[in-house]
């Protein structure tokens, strides 16, 4: 289920563009981490390290988008901006929105900034399985993006094995974000 979202799209040998968007995708408030405090969850951090990889290709500011969902999980994107810093990526091109709670208001909130910056090309960062509906919502608010999918769940290339036939709790977890995702692209239409 998970594969055929993570298929849609490939990360392109060659990106170009004026800007790199990063979706959040959760974090903790209290864990202390080596620069302060707060973590991000592994989708998250997978999704951070890759625009750390692609700012050190490209040079192009990132635009980190993500606010605190509940109050028990922490300020996503300035937990991002945080661990950017400690890589070296400079505070003059790390642009935080901080009040997005969903998807939607991730492609609402960010249009503005991109509108005040002159940004015209942005490179979205997600994960493969999340992709499909972001792309989806950026459309919907008149933002054209460079998809980059990143933290795949599975591989691009399947191979049967016995065990994967035994239930398991990742089998059930990739159910568990297929699903959702595919909920959610139906729901694009009214939010």
């Amino acid at each position: 289920m998970i594969r055929s979202l993570e298929k849609q799209f490939t990360p392109p040998s060659n990106p170009n563009g004026d800007v790199i968007i990063m979706l959040g995708g959760g974090a903790t408030l209290d864990t202390p981490s080596v620069n302060g405090y707060g973590h991000l969850s592994g989708y998250a951090a997978n999704r951070l390290l890759t625009c750390a990889q692609l700012y050190n290709k490209l040079k192009v500011p990132v635009i980190i988008t993500g606010g605190q969902v509940m109050d028990v999980t922490g300020p996503e994107a300035k937990i991002c901006k945080t661990i950017l810093l400690g890589l070296g990526i400079p505070e003059d091109k790390i642009l935080l929105e901080t009040k997005s709670l969903n998807t939607t208001q991730n492609a609402e909130f960010t249009k503005k900034i991109l509108e005040n910056q002159g940004f015209r090309n942005p490179i979205l960062v997600t994960s493969a399985f999340h992709m499909a509906r972001a792309v989806r919502q950026f459309k919907k608010v008149g933002i054209e993006v460079l998809p980059y999918p990143t933290d795949y769940q599975v591989n691009i290339h399947s191979s049967f094995r016995f065990s994967d036939f035994v239930p398991s709790a990742q089998a059930l977890t990739n159910a568990h974000l297929a699903l959702k995702e595919y909920i959610g692209i139906l729901a694009v239409k009214w939010y």
